[in-house]
């Protein structure tokens, strides 16, 4: 068939467009593609600066420490739900992000968590619910001390029911001072932070005399013997930093005794860092001690309590530890304390009676920072005390030996 002049043209015109099309198909594609390489620096720049906004002090180890963590009996009647479960986290959740900002966060869990199986009480014998362990993880507890002098107020299997509740609790670093035989009661436990390796010991220097041991592993019972044994067993394994939790002391005084002095001498001499002292249920003060090998060892003889209902003031007001390390040198680089306060609320009549019906009936318990404090919640809870004659006892029993200052949220923030 003879194709027309007209018909060429039409044709050469067809192709013309076509040609024309896939040129400015080309020039999008490689205009889109230009603009897609020139973005992904910007991506990769926008991960890294939140890696770092995620971690703004990389050199930085902060150690957070808490004192005791009591389940009295009015914290779980506060606690207890409709269901029967507990909930332990409304009185605690005023701290769960200042917890959560530090990388180890140790606290000390004063009494047994076995559940309701061994019957739910606290003083004179305690054994809590095991949402208690659980709650304590959740507040951000992950460095956690639990062999103390009331460990044997039940029994071995309520240990054993204890520890298992502790097991259950995710992202833990350790939890020492129960165990459940010889080979527990024997073994170091490490962890690692910001590739430094810590080892951490915890011990009670005293059982209760109505709660003896019955047996020779149930708990962490100090001696200078097997706490040598085990630092000695932690150098040994590369442990760079230790770590000893201490229940020790003379309950309800701020004083340091000969025999908690002689302790601390005694653990700095072996190489110990760090020693975080708690039972007197007030706080102690803090000081620095120079091993025989010439190492530098902190000693907080006593954190205090944290949540509590107990009935004196010092018991109330108490704070957190910051302490932090420099991973490079492991050294201690810097020292503060968040002071806090624990809250209830009574009557005049009921805190004069103070029998088993008037401290049940203590309510609206909560933990709150000694800056959000006020005179009105002070006055309701019945305590003849200011936030200012709070704030100056803690200062001046922290300083005994040492400047330790007390800091703000924001200041704890930066």
């Amino acid at each position: 068939m003879m194709i027309s002049m007209k018909q060429r043209k039409g044709i050469r015109r067809l192709w013309l467009l076509v040609i024309v099309a896939l040129i400015a198909i080309a020039g999008v594609y490689l205009l889109f593609s230009h603009s897609n390489k020139a973005a992904a620096p910007a991506k990769s720049s926008a991960s890294s600066a939140a890696s770092t906004a995620s971690d703004p002090h990389p050199n930085r180890i902060r150690v957070l420490a808490a004192g005791d963590f009591i389940a009295h009996d009015t914290i779980n009647e506060w606690a207890k739900q409709a269901d029967g479960s507990y909930n332990y986290m409304p009185m605690m959740n005023n701290f769960t992000d200042i917890f959560h900002a530090a990388d180890i966060r140790f606290c000390n869990d004063a009494n047994l968590n076995g559940g309701a199986a061994y019957g739910i009480s606290g003083w004179p014998k305690f054994n809590s619910p095991t949402e208690f362990a659980t709650d304590m993880g959740k507040v951000g507890c992950n460095l956690v001390s639990d062999g103390t002098n009331h460990s044997f107020d039940r029994n071995q299997d309520a240990i054993n029911a204890s520890i298992d509740a502790w097991n259950a609790v995710p992202n833990m670093l350790a939890v020492v001072g129960q165990n459940k035989n010889i080979a527990e009661h024997d073994a170091v436990h490490y962890f690692t932070i910001k590739g430094v390796k810590f080892a951490f010991l915890a011990y009670t220097t005293y059982l209760n005399t109505d709660a003896p041991a019955q047996n020779n592993y149930g708990v962490n019972v100090y001696s200078d013997a097997f706490a040598k044994q085990q630092i000695d067993t932690a150098k040994a394994n590369g442990a760079q930093i230790i770590i000893a939790s201490v229940r020790w002391g003379v309950e309800y005084s701020t004083a340091i005794s000969d025999s908690q002095k002689q302790t601390a001498q005694f653990l700095a001499d072996q190489g110990v860092s760090l020693i975080l002292g708690h039972g007197s249920h007030e706080l102690e003060p803090v000081q620095t001690l120079i091993g025989s090998g010439g190492n530098k060892t902190v000693v907080w003889y006593s954190l205090g309590d944290f949540i509590n209902t107990q009935l004196p003031a010092e018991t109330l007001f108490n704070g957190l530890a910051v302490i932090d390390y420099d991973k490079s040198t492991k050294q201690i680089t810097d020292m503060s304390f968040l002071p806090i306060y624990m809250h209830y609320e009574w009557t005049a009549q009921q805190a004069a009676r103070q029998n088993n019906d008037d401290l049940l009936a203590r309510h609206n318990l909560q933990m709150y920072l000694l800056d959000d404090t006020t005179q009105a919640m002070i006055d309701s809870q019945q305590l003849k005390t200011t936030v200012a004659a709070q704030r100056e006892r803690i200062q001046n029993t922290l300083n005994t030996n040492e400047q330790i200052p007390l800091i703000t949220r924001a200041e704890y923030d930066k």
